[in-house]
């Protein structure tokens, strides 16, 4: 099954080409990601596909920042050889200042056919909270907003709606929180 609210995700990518297509997620330490990848091997990537693992950090000199990023990026592409062993999969480190910047040069540099990013709830509280005690405003929903308006191929948000209902929230450039009950 695939995602067709825009006239198909699946069919936009198995036109591209017959060798298939590459299907960038951005993947961090969060249930969130997680979450993403797994909607990504379940709704979007077919058998001939390359799945790109994307872990995007701040420039820093500590090594055991790079070793944790190397670690989590070995075990998501074990799960995913584990899930869809005929899928071809690589595993991306970057660095950026601006992370939204980062993650769309980075899906244009790896001829990404899509880009898939975790999104988190995000409560108006917490929201209101943090801008209040800190002054900031810039939080992951905005990183998240960067990449679906600014990357030149689809790119979807992906949020489990809840344990209890079932599937998942979608966001593209056409649709905000467009429920997928999968």
């Amino acid at each position: 099954m695939n995602f067709n609210p825009n006239g198909g995700v699946g069919d936009m990518l198995n036109s591209e080409s017959e060798a298939g297509n590459r299907v960038m997620v951005v993947i961090d330490s969060g249930l969130d990601a997680k979450g993403a990848l797994q909607w990504a091997l379940s709704h979007t990537v077919q058998s001939q596909d390359t799945i790109v693992l994307l872990h995007v950090s701040k420039p820093s000199k500590q090594e055991s920042n790079s070793q944790k990023a190397h670690e989590l990026l070995s075990s998501m592409k074990d799960m995913c050889e584990m899930r869809r062993p005929g899928v071809h999969v690589e595993t991306s480190m970057v660095e950026g200042k601006e992370k939204g910047p980062t993650i769309v040069e980075e899906a244009k540099q790896q001829k990404a056919s899509l880009l898939v990013l975790g999104q988190k709830k995000r409560s108006m509280v917490r929201r209101l909270r943090r801008m209040w005690t800190t002054g900031q405003k810039r939080s992951r929903g905005k990183v998240v907003e960067d990449c679906i308006q600014n990357a030149s191929c689809m790119t979807i948000a992906v949020r489990r709606k809840s344990s209890n209902c079932g599937g998942y929230l979608i966001t593209t450039k056409r649709h905000k929180n467009f429920w997928l009950l999968a």
